[in-house]
């Protein structure tokens, strides 16, 4: 762990660091489900952009907190399968690095046999090892010492192993392991929790929603 934690503002007040972990089609699915139900939505019905999202959960906090990254864990296209899917994926990946806070983690899809003409029907790509790099980097970087604050934003209950470890390092020191997960007026996504440890939840609502949301079409060139 490193000998100083947080940020030191000229006014002498400690901001923890934050870092947001985002399972990101999970985290698409969950604002589509609960804010866009029972319609054809718009596919760019769901986007979040993973700044104002990260700024929302530090702003909406009662500490002093800085967010100083949002990593976006992601499935990434084929170029040479599925070259539509393809280019919208790296127009978003470049609109996210217009800020340096932005670190996306990206794996590429499992097709199923016969894509997309010759396969079963029903058979969609899939992400592969998205989980498992999430899970690694939100234990990784809670040793490293590099975040006060770990807001992991997914459903996926395989990462309950990953806030069970964080959580048990807050014994010695160690970071705060936090989750955030949807709540709309009908319904709400699943948020993580672990046996026997209170880990703080942020409900993001209907109004965190509309300031965080992307309206982008990137799947047409700019």
């Amino acid at each position: 762990m490193p000998e100083l934690a947080g940020i030191i503002f000229f006014w002498g007040i400690v901001a923890d660091r934050v870092i947001l972990f985002l399972d990101y089609q999970n985290v698409y699915k969950g604002a589509r489900s609960c804010f866009h139900p029972g319609v054809a939505a718009s596919h760019t019905y769901g986007q979040v952009h993973p700044i104002r999202l990260g700024r929302a959960l530090v702003e909406n906090s009662p500490y002093q907190r800085e967010l100083v990254e949002v990593r976006v864990y992601r499935g990434r296209p084929a170029a040479n399968r599925d070259p539509k899917g393809y280019g919208a994926c790296m127009r978003q990946l470049r609109s996210w690095a217009t800020d340096s806070r932005v670190e996306p983690i990206t794996r590429s899809l499992r097709y199923p046999r016969g894509w997309p003409d010759r396969c079963q029907p029903g058979d969609k790509p899939q992400e592969k090892g998205i989980d498992v790099a999430l899970a690694i980097d939100f234990v990784r970087l809670a040793m490293e010492g590099r975040y006060d604050v770990g807001i992991l934003m997914s459903t996926d209950t395989d990462l309950k192993p990953a806030l069970e470890i964080v959580d048990s390092m807050r014994g010695t020191g160690g970071p705060r392991p936090e989750v955030a997960a949807w709540s709309g007026d009908r319904t709400h996504t699943r948020r993580l929790a672990i046996s026997g440890a209170n880990i703080w939840c942020h409900w993001l609502d209907a109004d965190v929603y509309k300031q965080v949301r992307d309206l982008t079409n990137y799947a047409v060139k700019s």
